[in-house]
């Protein structure tokens, strides 16, 4: 099948004068009244990133890793550490995701922590993204971790993990943070960067009800961070259609979709007493709103604390206001059995009809020791044909995601019609036989 890509105004883009340096360790909160720019002014900003410097920019296949909740206390480094070790030497992974909490909920949020898992999270030989978690900063408050200001604690995270313009690792990854909008300028822990025809994007959703507080007041922290992230999701929408992108990857490590826990509170309206503000119900109308404006597949990926039977599940959860189905909005939720054993893996391969395909990967029992040499992560080299279904076990095809421009299926004789497939029913992490339908593309600007 055919797709004609979108068609785009080809505007001269005008030149823009550098940011000015980020002043750390500065949490004085942006307020909903600062200086307005308009949208499409930023987009044609951040437009302007740098290009990834490695072969799977353009590459139509690629694979890249996602790892949560690994370690919880000092004594689990070693094996932290033989895990990234671990995902590093698959062939040539375009980058890694370490999907929030870092640090366990009891261990201390003092500084001497922080550096040493930087530096463990620097020494991937892969480049790898960081998404904060609940317990990376929220938790830090308890007695148990120390006592300190979360704010603050978050604020001495943005200097450790996100002072570089690059991800972390020791192969580059440039991403673009959502800092360099001076508007949002502290929000260094947004990023964006895009592999092929896929933008991916990182926020800084935490766990525990987003981090809002229920003592009387303006909440602050939550309230800045909302419009923030609302922002970096709708900037995100515009520039996919900018980039005739075909798929929106997002990670955040809270699961912002409690499609069960509001089953269970239907008749809560019916109890007296003060009700407690769901923490995750402005991400989830910005995430419909960006679903509307992009139209294409779009993937939210993120921890789960529920005992899975696959270590994760595929589905689609997200319902607008009305009850209706966002049916290009597809989840991944994964709670892997042995987090410090194993990880999810992606593979990429836009020469299939169902690109995305996902399976639990181990850390092999005699790994052996790293090489002396690092490997080359610029040369234009693809890797080995990855494996079909057969000889990888327990692998899920993501739906939702159309075949590419001008590619012919696996295995075709003929060019693709350029008919739509047939609906399909939803996924709920079986192995589907179809794809789900997808809204039509908007109408050219």
């Amino acid at each position: 099948m055919n797709w004609q890509r979108r068609r785009t105004q080809k505007a001269e883009r005008p030149r823009v004068t550098p940011p000015r340096p980020v002043r750390h360790g500065s949490t004085a909160p942006y307020r909903a009244c600062a200086l307005y720019v308009p949208l499409h002014v930023l987009v044609a900003t951040l437009a302007l990133a740098l290009p990834i410097g490695t072969a799977w920019a353009q590459s139509p296949r690629y694979t890249f890793a996602v790892v949560a909740n690994v370690l919880t206390s000092q004594r689990e480094e070693p094996a932290a550490n033989r895990l990234i070790d671990a995902i590093s030497r698959e062939p040539q992974p375009a980058f890694v995701v370490y999907d929030g909490n870092l640090k366990g909920p009891r261990e201390t949020c003092a500084d001497a922590l922080y550096d040493r898992r930087r530096a463990m999270l620097d020494a991937s030989r892969a480049p790898l993204v960081f998404v904060p978690g609940q317990h990376d900063w929220v938790t830090c408050g308890t007695s148990g971790s120390g006592g300190y200001d979360p704010v603050e604690r978050l604020d001495l995270m943005r200097q450790t993990f996100f002072s570089d313009p690059a991800a972390l690792g020791q192969s580059p990854l440039p991403v673009t943070r959502e800092s360099e909008v001076p508007r949002f300028r502290p929000y260094r822990e947004n990023v964006r960067w895009q592999v092929g025809d896929t933008v991916f994007l990182a926020l800084n959703v935490p766990d525990g009800n987003n981090h809002y507080l229920n003592a009387g007041g303006r909440n602050g922290e939550f309230e800045d961070r909302v419009i923030a992230n609302g922002f970096w999701l709708e900037h995100a929408a515009e520039y996919a259609k900018r980039r005739d992108a075909r798929a929106i990857v997002i990670f955040v490590q809270a699961d912002p979709l409690p499609e069960r826990d509001e089953r269970a509170d239907r008749f809560a309206w019916l109890r007296f007493g003060r009700r407690t503000h769901d923490g995750y119900l402005e991400f989830r109308r910005s995430l419909i709103k960006l679903a509307e404006t992009f139209r294409g597949p779009v993937v939210l990926i993120h921890a789960d604390d529920t005992k899975l039977a696959r270590g994760y599940i595929i589905d689609q959860p997200l319902r607008t206001e009305k009850g209706g189905k966002v049916t290009n909005v597809t989840r991944i939720a994964f709670d892997l059995h042995a987090p410090l054993t194993q990880w999810l893996q992606i593979d990429a391969d836009m020469t299939r009809r169902t690109p995305l395909r996902v399976s639990v990967r181990d850390v092999p029992k005699h790994l052996p020791p790293l090489a002396p040499s690092l490997p080359d992560f610029n040369q234009p080299t693809l890797p080995p044909g990855l494996p079909e279904m057969s000889s990888m076990p327990d692998v899920t095809e993501i739906p939702g995601m159309q075949q590419a421009p001008g590619v012919l299926p696996e295995n075709a004789a003929q060019p693709a019609s350029n008919a739509m497939p047939a609906p399909a029913q939803p996924v709920s992490g079986a192995l589907p036989n179809s794809q789900p339908p997808v809204p039509p593309m908007l109408p050219d600007q």
